[in-house]
């Protein structure tokens, strides 16, 4: 069997007998030649019935970088198919270009991709361990970042005051919109349900003082924090992950500044101080909600107040507020912490966008039971 490909300048001619397939190149092999010939000799190095492969070069007169890559892929094929190829006649500066890129020091590029593991045991052992390097990272991360907010209270001069304003105006003002219209229904919601199980002991004044607690405590704080990790968050991972990908960080490593003291401090303070405070709107809005429903329902409004501040005490609302705090500590952190550990390509700024909203979440969801428990046995 005889295959042959050529072009103008150059022709390649294949043959196959007793299992060895035999291959004659022969002209120039430069970059317009060698695009030509490269899917014939493609489909010639698959032939079939092959035990072993010798390519005569003796007929090569030049060969550049990209005649090279094509000698190159033929040995690729070769060891590919785990069949012997032998090179015979090559002039010596064709032979010291195939040299050059020696073949236990290249990669197959066809070879198929290594399958993953199928021993569940493993898989689960991979994803714990890389789910407690992460959380060690994290840890470490949250370290750096209270160490260097206390040297920003100490020492204020040291970061940029127009970043920070910035961050904080757009991590809270401009978020009152969607935290008091979920503000809102969450209390009246609550409201409603509440109402649902009061009137079957026709206790509906007691609407107000379930609504207090469970904004106040719990809802107020856990609807801002997620809130704050979508919006927030996600813009922090995004930003620093594009400026990750467009090498500014590199560039600020360069010029001698401490990325995280220049990117990370200005925006972990502005979200930390901005989270308490758009809980309060939280609360205030979910209060609100109840309200509602408490007049509809025919209660006066001074009723619905005189009972909330009954039932909520300054605990209960100063312990919301300390896990706003916490919270949006561990958001911001997250964010930038997952900017920062952006990778390479398009696809990279939406990935860290992603994990960064997903670790928050997740952590915030453990801080939060940790926070129950500790307030259960201290009586809060």
């Amino acid at each position: 069997m005889t295959k042959q490909a050529s072009s103008s300048q150059t022709e390649c001619r294949g043959h196959l007998e007793s299992g060895v397939l035999s291959i004659t190149v022969t002209g120039r092999l430069d970059a317009p030649s060698a695009a030509h010939l490269w899917p014939d000799v493609h489909a010639l190095l698959e032939t079939k019935d092959v035990r072993s492969m010798v390519v005569d070069g003796s007929g090569i007169l030049y060969a550049d970088g990209a005649g090279t890559a094509l000698l190159v892929f033929m040995r690729q094929v070769a060891l590919r198919r785990e069949i012997a190829l032998e090179f015979q006649g090559l002039e010596a500066d064709v032979a010291a270009m195939l040299e050059l890129y020696p073949a236990e020091k290249l990669a197959d590029p066809i070879a198929a991709a290594p399958k993953r593991s199928s021993d569940l045991v493993e898989q689960i052992g991979h994803a714990a361990w890389g789910a407690f390097v992460g959380v060690k990272d994290h840890i470490s991360f949250l370290g750096e970042l209270v160490v260097g907010l206390f040297k920003m209270v100490f020492h204020p001069g040291g970061i940029r005051v127009k970043d920070f304003f910035s961050v904080v105006e757009a991590s809270g003002p401009q978020a009152l919109p969607i935290i008091g219209m979920l503000g809102f229904l969450v209390g009246l919601i609550l409201a409603f349900q509440g109402a649902v199980l009061m009137a079957q002991f026709g206790a509906e004044i007691y609407i107000a003082d379930f609504v207090g607690k469970s904004v106040t405590r719990e809802l107020g704080p856990l609807i801002t924090a997620i809130i704050v990790a979508g919006r927030t968050g996600s813009a922090f991972a995004a930003e620093i992950g594009t400026m990750k990908v467009n090498e500014e960080v590199d560039a600020l490593k360069t010029m001698g500044l401490d990325p995280v003291r220049f990117l990370v401090i200005p925006r972990v303070a502005a979200a930390t101080l901005m989270t308490p405070l758009l809980a309060v709107m939280t609360n205030l809005f979910g209060l609100a909600g109840g309200a509602v429903v408490m007049s509809g329902i025919g209660f006066p409004l001074i009723t619905y107040v005189n009972r909330v501040m009954a039932a909520v005490t300054p605990a209960d609302y100063l312990g919301g507020l300390f896990k706003a705090i916490v919270f949006g500590l561990l958001i911001s952190s997250a964010g930038c912490l997952c900017g920062l550990r952006t990778g390479e390509g398009a696809s990279a700024v939406g990935t860290s966008a992603t994990r960064a909203v997903v670790s928050s979440i997740i952590m915030i969801v453990i801080a939060d039971g940790i926070f129950a428990v500790l307030f259960y046995y201290l009586g809060i």
